[in-house]
């Protein structure tokens, strides 16, 4: 493969033969994977999608050391 990191060739050679498979055709599905797939949404889209449930005093941190002690007995 010319132009391609050494090291690039070697992963896509070691990865094909443990597939049973060419390097050509794991690269084509290393492509297809990659090209085809959906995109994973970011962030900020999760974010917004979450429900709005509950109360802001519900995910208040408590500051009570004893009762902290207590849930590693």
């Amino acid at each position: 493969m010319r132009g391609v990191d050494y090291a690039l060739v070697q992963a896509l050679k070691k990865r094909a033969g443990a597939r049973g498979r060419s390097q050509e055709a794991e690269l084509r599905t290393i492509l297809a994977a990659a090209l085809l797939s959906p995109a994973r949404p970011n962030l900020a889209e999760l974010l917004t999608a979450m429900p709005d449930v509950g109360v802001d005093a519900d995910f208040q941190r408590q500051n009570d050391q004893a009762a902290a002690a207590v849930v590693f007995d």
